[in-house]
């Protein structure tokens, strides 16, 4: 771009890229203007929607705008936070500082799609011009289209052309390394208290550490575990099985390039593994982009009206992990109570409540929203559609995964299982993933009477799938 200056005074907004190193739109900016104002805005539109008031995700966001404003105050400047709709705080602001380019990173969800575009159209309208940068995906949109020009459907093909198009410069590190930034002296009339009790909510300390610094440190740390992440990554007792850096990537306290560059960094299974898990994230972005409509029915149109038995009785049973299914109670338990839950038990208890409970996918996709400190539309809406066989490259109806068997071989001495069901604690390794096998003699050396202490299975796994497979043949049919 060269050394001359474009504008005189950028704005920049943050929102789900909560750092300042290898951020592609911050970095535009400082680029492209003689001085940076940086913004952030707690969106009513998003916060009245969360009803605990504890919110682990609004806490690692806080936490992650103070880090980013010590940089700011060490540069002389502040980081301007405010609460309400942005979509007139941010033309407000605009207006009020005499900004000449506003600058921030696409969101491609339907929701943010059309906030930034009442944003955009309300600056223009003045004069003001709008950068919407690329910065959350290595592709957007329609970078990665097939040979009739359409977005895929299926992850492989994507896959294989997305690993064809990626370059060096795709992946580069987009820090900077001179900055300036507005003054706080210009800043402090509009700066206003943005401790979490003045935006209403309330401060726990959340599973995951906000702020890029830890991110970065999260990232360096997996980096020397990565070429035995296809042989750990499904047992979700062992540590460092996989990289703890959904909740990072879903704000933005590390970047997508940065963790491609490390998964490009060498030739084993385990890096190939985790760079495919990386483009899966690619393509359910993509997919929501593309087809919005999953956001709020399932991909294929001919599940649209499936009819799903299951009731509202099981599904408590379930968010509580009171199934008598140890590894989906104790993979619910840790939901409930870190606001996180391992990749193989988001699969196993998914198609647990859909294939076997019989309940609407949508139920669960919502819970975890609800309770996930990494949700992220796309890929929670992905995996929920794919368990529940009515999405893109979705499991097939017809093959249900057997919670015993899952079971067995992804804890297979049952150390996650008794970790959270603390009441099976003391059974032997036979019986712990089937506990009402368990003589009446082994119940009471445990501890734990199975129908009194801990539930018997809720339902039987063996004609809950054939009811499964039956209901999705008889929907095929009558359409």
């Amino acid at each position: 771009m060269g050394s001359k200056k474009i504008f005189e005074h950028g704005l920049f907004w943050f929102r789900r890229d909560l750092r300042v190193r290898d951020n592609a739109g911050f970095s535009l900016a400082l680029e492209s203007s003689e001085q940076v104002t940086c913004i952030f805005i707690f969106d009513c539109q998003i916060l009245n929607e969360l009803v605990d008031k504890k919110d682990q995700r609004v806490v690692y966001i806080h936490n992650s705008l103070q880090e980013i404003d010590h940089f700011l105050q060490k540069r002389g400047s502040k980081l301007v936070v405010q609460q309400g709709d942005p979509q007139d705080l941010v033309p407000d602001l605009a207006n009020k500082l005499k900004i000449d380019a506003l600058f921030f990173n696409e969101d491609y969800e339907p929701y943010a799609k059309k906030r930034d575009g009442v944003v955009q159209k309300k600056l223009k309208a003045v004069g003001t011009v709008c950068h919407a940068i690329k910065d959350q995906v290595v592709f957007a949109k329609r970078e990665i289209l097939n040979d009739q020009g359409q977005p895929y459907k299926v992850f492989s093909p994507y896959k294989k052309k997305w690993l064809s198009r990626l370059t060096p410069d795709l992946i580069k590190d987009r820090s900077v390394t001179r900055f300036s930034f507005t003054s706080y002296n210009v800043l402090k009339k509009h700066i206003k208290p943005w401790r979490l009790k003045d935006i209403g909510f309330e401060a726990v300390t959340p599973f995951v550490q906000g702020g890029q610094e830890h991110a970065w440190q999260k990232l360096k740390a997996f980096h020397k575990h990565l070429q035995g992440y296809h042989e750990h990554r499904n047992f979700p007792a062992q540590d460092n099985g996989t990289s703890g850096l959904s909740t990072c990537l879903r704000f933005g306290t590390v970047s997508i390039r940065a963790c491609v560059r490390v998964a490009c960094h060498g030739e084993s299974l385990g890096n190939q593994t985790w760079l495919s898990e990386l483009i899966w994230r690619d393509f359910y972005h993509m997919i929501l982009d593309q087809y919005p409509h999953v956001a709020s029915e399932t991909f294929k149109p001919k599940y649209k009206n499936l009819t799903w038995p299951g009731n509202r009785s099981m599904f408590k049973k379930w968010c509580e992990g009171k199934t008598g299914y140890p590894l989906v109670d104790a993979a619910m338990r840790c939901l409930n109570q870190k606001g996180w839950m391992h990749n193989r038990l988001r699969m196993v208890v998914s198609m647990f409540l859909t294939k076997d409970l019989l309940c609407n996918y949508t139920w669960g996709e919502h819970y975890f929203a609800e309770k996930l400190i990494d949700f992220d539309l796309a890929a929670n809406n992905g995996g929920w559609q794919w368990s529940a066989s009515t999405g893109c490259d979705a499991q097939p109806y017809f093959r249900v995964f057997n919670p015993w068997t899952q079971s067995k071989k992804f804890d297979g001495q049952g150390t996650f299982i008794r970790r959270y069901c603390k009441e099976l604690r003391d059974y032997p390794d036979k019986y712990i993933h089937e506990p009402f096998k368990a003589p009446k003699a082994v119940q009471e050396a445990a501890g734990c009477l199975i129908g009194i202490d801990y539930p018997k299975p809720i339902v039987d796994h063996a004609l809950q799938r054939l009811k499964a497979i039956d209901m999705f043949k008889l929907e095929i049919q009558n359409n």
